[in-house]
């Protein structure tokens, strides 16, 4: 009889994704996989997500997928500006715990192997406790937002003071580049102390050491980031830090080609395949409407690829996400004429385009993203140089480790002010497109793209570590 795994997602794209990309190992070497999930709570202002989850559903009949129980009462999830709520969340996730362990007793009478929860679920791994499994955290975004998690106790309680106050003042932590405080998790930087979201991410920050955790699984490869992991393992060595084992089983993202979630090869691919080699710029700035850009905004992108005079391929999306990208009026939100001047050069897409098959065509020589991870990574296992623009959440400390750190992308100056003009825009395509610094900017994501592929294989890194995962949780179930 197969082992068992129980994974436990997050409601969101950026984090339920990767988890389905480690549910494909798990089958893969040999393990059942049951992924529990809650209903969310607002699906009409998530409809990439609840459209994400069904399609992954439909695509992988090996998982077998368990939507727990509503439960009564459910708390609010976002603001009623549609920003994440952390109280809301992590009670959502307290609240469905009775479900969960009902769930997991019901049907695996025999025991499972490990419970995996997203790293914003860190509540369920009391269910792990009480039916004493092992229980480890997924963490879907890099080792250096994970480190400052770890961090953010020991930072909040030696100034007292709100990050807001500190403007750009360079924070530095041990294993990161300096980072801009200003840099922070918008919801750092925009609460009081004595906010209960404040409050929540502190909270969240603790439970990362002191709730039953295994271990940790992290979306990274060693080299990557191997200052920031080596300065982790050196803390575990020491024995200074309560820190569970972690594993970094990166990258988790989709390959060319798989079309699980939509069967059709997409029109935009065609476009691509008349273009010559390297020579289209691809913009498309994450899954969600959170953080779409003004009709302004949009028209000085507009102007400043048009200037630039490199081709490009623009996914241009509506305030609020919808499955039908019809309702988008391109006409009203781009300067009068542009797509009948552009036809020639670029092409524009409404809402939704197939990221990794786009990044991974040879016809695509740079990537203007908003720094999401699953973003990141796809750029760089596609080996494409990138243009940073970062909207929110931990975006903007991506930027400072993909500009400063690794070296493969440039910053498109303005997006703290709101506006990211049009001489901007043209000016960094030029640069990326043009330049000496744009050939160094290729050279090095190559030569990650080269490292991210071997990590994977039979004498890679995140292969010895899934390896080790796995061996890891034997032992406890065994012990």
């Amino acid at each position: 009889m197969k082992k068992t795994m129980v994974l436990y997602p997050g409601l969101s794209v950026s984090h339920f994704l990767p988890m389905m990309k480690l549910a494909d190992e798990l089958v893969e070497h040999g393990y059942a996989v049951t992924v529990a999930l809650i209903d969310d709570p607002a699906p009409q202002k998530q409809i990439a997500f609840t459209a994400t989850v069904d399609r992954v559903i439909s695509s992988k009949p090996s998982i077998c997928f368990h939507r727990l129980p509503r439960v009564d009462h459910l708390p609010a999830v976002t603001t009623n500006d549609g920003e994440f709520y952390l109280p809301g969340y992590l009670d959502l996730v307290r609240r469905h715990n009775e479900p969960l362990h009902g769930f997991l007793s019901s049907h695996f009478r025999g025991g499972i192997q490990a419970l995996v929860v997203d790293m914003m679920s860190v509540e369920a791994l009391d269910i792990a406790e009480r039916l004493k499994v092992p229980g480890y955290l997924f963490h879907p975004s890099n080792a250096s937002l994970f480190a400052f998690f770890l961090q953010i106790p020991s930072i909040c309680a030696e100034g007292k003071r709100s990050f807001s106050e500190l403007g750009d003042t360079p924070l530095e932590l041990p294993g990161l580049p300096p980072m801009p405080a200003s840099h922070l998790i918008n919801n750092l930087l925009e609460e009081s102390p004595e906010s209960e979201v404040y409050k929540a991410i502190m909270d969240l920050a603790r439970r990362y050491t002191n709730k039953y955790s295994n271990g940790f699984l992290v979306n990274t490869v060693d080299s990557l980031e191997a200052r920031v992991v080596n300065t982790l393992r050196h803390a575990r060595r020491q024995g200074g830090r309560a820190l569970p084992p972690f594993y970094c089983v990166g990258p988790l993202v989709n390959k060319a080609g798989e079309r699980g979630e939509r069967p059709e090869r997409h029109e935009c691919l065609a476009w691509l395949d008349r273009q010559p080699d390297r020579t289209v710029v691809f913009l498309c700035f994450g899954s969600t409407g959170i953080g779409n850009h003004s009709t302004e905004q949009l028209r000085e992108i507009a102007v400043g690829l048009e200037k630039s005079g490199h081709r490009f391929l623009w996914v241009v999306r509506a305030a609020v996400v919808t499955d039908d990208p019809d309702r988008l009026d391109l006409g009203a939100l781009l300067p009068a004429g542009f797509l009948e001047r552009t036809s020639g050069q670029g092409a524009v897409v409404k809402q939704w385009a197939p990221q990794v098959d786009v990044l991974h065509h040879q016809a695509t020589g740079a990537f203007v993203t908003h720094c999401g991870w699953n973003s990141v990574l796809e750029g760089i296992t596609a080996g494409v140089p990138m243009l940073c623009w970062p909207l929110h959440s931990e975006q903007k400390m991506n930027k400072v480790l993909m500009v400063e750190e690794m070296g493969i992308a440039v910053e498109m100056v303005g997006w703290q002010q709101g506006l990211v003009t049009a001489e901007e825009v043209e000016a960094k395509v030029r640069l990326i497109m043009e330049s000496e610094a744009g050939v160094e900017l290729r050279a090095r994501v190559t030569a990650h793209k080269e490292a991210a592929a071997v990590a994977w294989t039979d004498v890679g890194s995140s292969r010895a570590a899934f390896t080790e995962f796995l061996s890891d949780a034997d032992s406890r179930q065994t012990s």
